[in-house]
């Protein structure tokens, strides 16, 4: 069920060009799974008229919390990355539709590049808790994109892959050896469309169940306003409700 609620900011920590945002509400929260995304409103900023949407990164049940995981790219994330602890946020959740966890004994992948690590860190603590421990595959330009590595470490084995080298194998996602080393029965990805498609066609060339969470420009988060269609073949898709997240076989990749 979703809800327009107002969270409190009770934790901030900083990683660069990235911030990551806890929140708290005075109510429990409703049903959030891993996958889905908050749309927030970013308040004193003139030229930003529409909500953010951003994808949860980490759901604390007990205390009411959700974490956010914001790279600050535009005016609109750089005024939600300047946020003081105890100002509020608000918040529309749970948006869109998650991932499709695995069955215990299966061997999972989950693959993100740069920010889009954000939504896996959630998808893997749900695995664990459902006795399912995943292989992380993280990439980025260079080692300072990568941030959080020891949270997503402490859950799972964890690939680093940088363009420049820095840190891990050099080179990208797909071109980490545990492609060959390796044979996975799920594959789940968020990052550039291009990383995803190229790891689609890496699943797709193996048979491997693959699952994706698109990125699109996102007015309402409702699949009102029309704004997020994507050519799939049952026709065209509001991302925002059928997704974010897809099956590669849905799509035209």
């Amino acid at each position: 069920m979703k809800q327009i609620a107002d969270f409190t900011l009770v934790g901030k920590e900083c990683y660069g060009t990235s911030v990551l945002l806890r929140l708290r509400d005075e109510q429990p929260l409703p049903e959030i799974v891993p996958g889905q995304f908050v749309q927030v409103r970013v308040d004193d900023s003139p030229s930003t008229y529409l909500r953010r949407p951003i994808s949860i990164h980490d759901v604390d049940v007990a205390n009411h919390e959700i974490s956010l995981l914001v790279q600050m790219v535009g005016e609109g994330t750089r005024h939600l990355g300047a946020a003081n602890v105890g100002d509020q946020l608000n918040l529309v959740l749970p948006l869109g539709n998650g991932y499709t966890l695995p069955t215990k004994g299966e061997r999972v992948l989950l693959v993100g590049g740069g920010i889009g690590i954000a939504p896996l860190y959630y998808l893997a603590k749900t695995m664990a808790l459902k006795g399912v421990k995943p292989t992380f595959l993280l990439g980025g330009k260079k080692a300072a994109d990568l941030v959080r590595v020891d949270a997503y470490s402490s859950i799972g084995e964890t690939l680093i892959t940088t363009e420049d080298g820095s840190l891990g194998e050099k080179g990208m996602v797909t071109m980490h050896s545990v492609w060959q080393q390796r044979q996975f029965d799920k594959i789940y990805v968020c990052g550039p469309k291009r990383m995803m498609m190229a790891v689609a066609d890496i699943a797709r060339a193996n048979n491997v169940w693959c699952e994706v969470s698109l990125e699109h420009m996102m007015a309402c988060g409702l699949g009102a306003c029309l704004c997020c269609v994507e050519d799939t073949v049952e026709g065209n898709l509001c991302v925002c409700k059928e997704g974010p997240v897809f099956n590669t076989r849905r799509l035209k990749w």
